[in-house]
């Protein structure tokens, strides 16, 4: 059975009519596939990433101007032409560390502390106030060479606190959660890349990434649960965010904490 079979499905070796049939219908394989060359190439960059009616760009494109009507697809099986969240959420997430290296002196989080803070300390409070911001580069440090991985672990728990900000509201449960908080994080990146090339010149980008964010998140919110209250949906999706932002600062605050007593 040879790669140019238009008979069986070389995947499965499962029967397909011929030619016009484009996938197999036991496994979903291309039938026929093609040899890996140049041609092959610029076809998969040209439909999985350019195409405007569906790949990345397409779905980067839509989240940001029509978010809530994809949360909505997505969640109500209308998910042909969509990027998986996952991907997109890795792929942005390497956007920004990219970026990051080229704009940002090589770093996603801002590991610098502030000069001048152990000056005018008795000795025992300037030696604490040290270890405690090597403590916080060193944490710091391990999420920007981990940037990927620390987004992924916070998934679970931003999509918990919205679950429970929201309740019942709109009859989701929690792994449909856990897709819509995928996608409110990929916004997120998206945000940043646009900014990082203007930290330089934009004081405090990372707050401004975080308000824009918030901001952003609400709007895609309000679209996604149009036709019920806007109060209601403004208030759960600013104290989702809010408990939220306590939490990942506490767990933060807590490796450091850590991170000083065994050093």
């Amino acid at each position: 059975m040879g790669m140019h079979d238009t008979d069986h499905c070389i995947n499965c070796a499962r029967a397909v009519t011929g030619p016009e049939q484009k996938f197999c219908p036991g496994c979903g394989q291309p039938t026929p596939v093609h040899r890996i060359d140049w041609h092959f190439l610029g076809h998969e960059l040209e439909h999985s990433v350019l195409h405007m009616d569906r790949g990345i760009l397409y779905s980067l494109r839509e989240l940001m101007l029509r978010p809530g009507r994809l949360m909505r697809d997505y969640i109500d099986g209308r998910r042909g032409n969509h990027v998986k969240p996952l991907l997109l959420v890795m792929v942005t997430a390497a956007a920004v560390v990219l970026l990051s290296r080229l704009f940002a002196d090589g770093t996603v989080m801002d590991t610098d502390a502030p000069a001048g803070m152990t000056q005018g300390l008795e000795p025992g409070a300037a030696a604490l106030v040290a270890r405690y911001m090597a403590a916080s580069k060193a944490v710091a440090g391990w999420i920007d060479a981990h940037f990927a991985a620390f987004t992924l672990a916070l998934l679970p728990i931003e999509a918990w606190v919205l679950r429970l900000a929201f309740g019942r509201y709109g009859r989701l449960n929690y792994p449909e959660w856990l897709v819509i908080t995928a996608l409110l994080t990929v916004q997120v990146f998206v945000v940043w890349s646009v900014l990082i090339p203007f930290e330089r010149w934009v004081p405090h980008t990372q707050l401004w990434v975080g308000l824009a964010s918030v901001a952003y998140a609400v709007y895609s919110l309000l679209q996604l649960f149009e036709g019920s209250p806007a109060w209601s949906t403004i208030w759960r999706a600013l104290l989702g965010y809010g408990v939220f932002s306590v939490l990942s600062s506490v767990a933060v605050a807590m490796a450091i904490f850590v991170l000083m007593l065994v050093s």
